[in-house]
């Protein structure tokens, strides 16, 4: 463990400056809904969205009625023009574990020279026995068979790579790695917490460490690398400790090892959140940042960075109503989860609507000041 407190991060000075949508610039956008159930597969979360060969590619958890329930599945959808997208097809289902059907996880896509990696964990319904699967396509359509990626975890975002060259993937609290460029081989679990406090990673098992180490529920990170090559892994607070604030940890060594993880001043409605570049360089943020409304998940914000610190141009995305049509377990949020991609200047946003449909956003990035 102290080997992994090696790097201690200072006091946070990554911060942002929402505080309310009032006044703030809203994008001109379009919307496409990939998805909305009738009366069967009524839970939709977890999405993630990709270019590949002239497709965009969504893929999500799908679920009978209720959220990570015993049967959940993942499947994708397909479009050529962002407008009209295929029906969802199945990508995997769930084995059983003593008759009873596992859960199975969206956990992102990563393409690698023509070959695109669809990625998902499954675990028992008492949250035990996690494990990452992927399947590769050369299409986007047709699919391997699942390939083990021997490491016991729920991704909460696909694979990005490093300045280095390096893979990582943000879960809870383990970001694996590896240096397969496939992406599909060599993955090594790491993480701030010392490796006798954990054996898995997955929505359950980020509470027991964090209370061993004094800290709240850390979960679902998302990570930004600056040109000095640290890497700024920003993370969830949910459950009693939520406090509106994200938190933060930080490698300086390639992700072999993390900081202690502070508290920031970065806002948070207590969801997760996407980082990523903008063609010039500067950091962006698409998240729920506001603090006032907790877990309304709603409006969805873009906040971008001259600098990885602060986060201080602010734009609403949207914050139009969603209503939910069938009530479930823990369902809620207009704006979950989202994912985003860059691609012809534009912006792409996927999100799940009260955990219910899967829609798609996009806008010119030639909006943003």
């Amino acid at each position: 463990m102290l080997a992994a407190m090696q790097v201690h991060a200072q006091k946070s000075v990554i911060t942002n400056s929402y505080t309310t949508e009032q006044g703030l610039p809203h994008l001109q956008i379009e919307r496409s809904m990939i998805f909305t159930p009738d009366d069967t597969w009524l839970y939709s979360h977890h999405a993630s969205i990709i270019s590949f060969k002239g497709k965009l590619i969504a893929l999500w958890s799908n679920g009978i009625k209720d959220e990570d329930s015993p049967g959940q599945r993942v499947v994708y959808a397909v479009s050529k023009d962002f407008k009209h997208w295929s029906a969802p097809a199945v990508l995997a289902v769930p084995s059983k574990t003593n008759d009873t059907l596992n859960v199975l996880t969206a956990a992102g896509m990563y393409q690698h020279n023509g070959t695109l990696v669809a990625y998902y964990g499954e675990y028992t319904v008492h949250r035990t026995q996690t494990k990452l699967w992927a399947k590769t396509s050369t299409d986007g359509e047709h699919w391997s068979a699942p390939i083990n990626m021997q490491v016991p975890l729920i991704p909460n975002h696909g694979p990005q790579q490093l300045n280095s060259g390096r893979l990582l993937i943000s879960g809870n609290f383990s970001f694996p790695y590896t240096d397969d460029p496939t992406g599909l081989s060599g993955w090594k679990m790491n993480s701030f917490y010392s490796a006798d406090l954990y054996t898995q990673d997955n929505p359950s098992a980020f509470y027991a460490p964090a209370e061993k180490n004094g800290f709240p529920p850390l979960c679902e990170g998302s990570f930004f690398q600056t040109k000095d090559n640290v890497i700024h892994m920003l993370l969830r607070v949910t459950g009693k400790g939520w406090k509106g604030k994200l938190w933060l940890t930080e490698s300086k060594d390639n992700a072999a090892s993390w900081s202690k993880p502070v508290e920031t001043t970065f806002s948070d409605n207590d969801s997760k959140f996407h980082f990523g570049h903008l063609p010039d360089g500067r950091v962006y943020y698409v998240g729920i940042p506001d603090t006032l409304h907790h877990y309304d998940r709603n409006p969805l914000v873009l906040s971008v960075s001259n600098d990885g610190k602060q986060f201080n141009h602010d734009y609403v995305i949207s914050d139009e109503i969603y209503k939910l049509k069938k009530e479930g377990l823990w369902k809620g949020g207009q704006y979950g989860y989202p994912h985003t991609i860059i691609k012809d200047g534009y912006m792409y946003i996927i999100i799940s609507r009260q955990k219910e449909s899967i829609e798609v956003l996009r806008f010119k990035l030639n909006q943003l000041h």
